[in-house]
């Protein structure tokens, strides 16, 4: 059905934090086709990043390329870059992965660190034509300022960044939209702080707005998480020239919805063939083998197991550090005997995580050893920066012997917990390598009270796995136990 040619209108569909969640990236296609079909070449259609994450079979084992194919067969006009492609891809795979992308990628507060410049693939703004209306498209992502200076980035100021290109590009356009993969905060905050942004759209906190949400005049919308939902907008221009926002929504994607016209069910159908295929091509990939085991590593959320005590020796081997300490709920299932392929590492441990070295006060070494006893801490849901597991897990170790009692009130259940024989001290720092996610206050807090910092990019914990399995030993070290009961308990 064809909108009224008198009628000044433009419809934008948006998507964010899809994280590589493919099934409802197929959905969403046969969606777009249909409101496609109905406003034809007054459609604009943006994401506003992490729609790779590496936890996908397809993202990994293609490096992106995956993605990059959807986004091109779905039609995309225009995205931004989030977390999960700036930091988990090095610069150079993620300029591999968007070579062959057919639309811009935006990013405004992103530079090389060589040449202080925003590199070749990426634009600070974009402007496009649409059915009669000039759009400035301007994108922003969060600024990990420690994790991107490693990789080689420069990340600026996000809302310095967004003003200054809102100031070049104003006067030219009808429309200045934002895609902003910041989180809601800041989203608040630059349309409180920053004239002249028509629309934000957002994402990192995926956070749903289901209508429009104004401040200061500014329209927020967001889409959650995971294709959920999809986000839609539309702009109206009336006889004097002013452009609003007249409605919008968040569209509930269903999992599988049957299509009706014969485009969409093209469109659809499309999308689930590229999938497929890249599926294929990603598993023949990660079949490599990577190391050949005698003998099977379980593992166990409750207490300690040979598989959690090889991520913790492979977390101390890496970053050199006196003692590691890692949760064990970063393992999805145990390691079985025989070949170790890449694909196997990468289901068993998905997650997104660096491993890091901190100085850590023992006190605070005792207090998440002694967190790692209550059940309902070990057994904790956790979700966010980088976690792709199911529950947080118990604390695994290397580098340490630990004496606990059980039957003893929580947190006076360690006896004694000693490095090299020597008690800790709850007064000393101690190097201590582990996990990026826990600097944050994610899973066992007091972690994060570490200081020294530092990050090590661009290895993921399965990078450290396949390093330990080739170490001679490290098997056999890792049946070791750490944890030993209290002769009395």
């Amino acid at each position: 059905m064809q909108q009224n040619a008198e009628t000044d209108e433009l419809l934008i569909l948006h998507t964010n934090d899809l994280h590589s969640h493919f099934g409802a990236m197929a959905a969403i296609s046969g969606m777009i086709e249909a409101e496609r079909q109905t406003w034809q070449d007054r459609l604009l259609l943006l994401d506003i990043g992490d729609h790779m994450d590496r936890a996908a079979v397809e993202t990994e084992g293609t490096l992106g390329q995956a993605n990059v194919d959807i986004l091109n067969l779905t039609g995309y006009d225009a995205v931004t870059i989030g977390n999960n492609e700036g930091l988990t891809f090095t610069p150079e795979l993620l300029e591999q992965a968007y070579a062959g992308l057919q639309c811009p990628i935006v990013c405004c507060n992103i530079r090389e660190t060589k040449s202080g410049q925003t590199p070749d693939w990426m634009k600070e703004y974009h402007i496009v034509h649409k059915a009669g209306f000039t759009i400035g498209l301007i994108g922003a992502t969060a600024a990990y300022a420690e994790f991107y200076h490693i990789l080689g980035w420069q990340s600026l100021d996000p809302l310095e960044a967004v003003r200054s290109q809102v100031n070049e590009i104003r006067s030219q356009v009808d429309v200045v939209i934002l895609l902003s993969h910041l989180g809601l905060k800041m989203d608040e905050m630059l349309a409180a702080d920053v004239p002249g942004i028509d629309v934000i759209l957002g994402g990192h906190s995926h956070h749903l707005i289901q209508e429009p949400l104004f401040i200061e005049g500014t329209c927020l919308a967001a889409a959650e998480k995971f294709g959920h939902y999809l986000g839609k907008i539309v702009l109206t221009r009336d006889s004097g020239g002013c452009v609003a926002v007249s409605s919008g929504a968040a569209l509930e994607v269903a999992g599988q919805p049957e299509v009706s016209q014969a485009a969409e069910f093209e469109a659809q159908q499309q999308v689930v063939q590229a999938i497929g295929i890249h599926h294929k091509h990603a598993v023949e990939r990660l079949n490599r083998t990577v190391a050949i085991t005698r003998q099977a590593l379980p593992v166990s959320y409750e207490e300690e197991s040979p598989f959690a005590n090889l991520l913790a020796q492979s977390v101390r081997r890496f970053t050199g550090s006196q003692i590691a300490i890692v949760n064990s709920g970063q393992l999805l299932g145990g390691l079985p005997e025989g070949e170790i392929s890449e694909g196997m590492l990468h289901a068993l441990c998905p997650s997104p995580i660096n491993p890091c070295r901190i100085k850590l006060k023992g006190e605070y070494i005792l207090k998440s050893l002694e967190e790692s006893l209550i059940p309902e801490i070990a057994g904790k849901t956790i979700y966010g920066f980088g976690f792709r597991g199911k529950v947080l897990g118990n604390l695994s170790t290397d580098g340490l012997e630990i004496e606990y009692d059980f039957t003893d009130q929580p947190f006076r259940r360690i006896r004694m917990a000693t490095i090299g024989g020597v008690p800790i001290d709850p007064e000393i720092e101690y190097d201590v390598g582990t996990l990026d996610m826990f600097t944050f206050g994610i899973g066992y807090k007091a972690i994060s009270l570490g200081t020294d910092k530092v990050y090590m990019l661009p290895e993921f914990l399965r990078d450290l796995l396949r390093l330990e399995l080739q170490t001679p030993g490290a098997v056999e070290q890792s049946f070791i136990s750490r944890w030993h009961k209290h002769p009395l308990s």
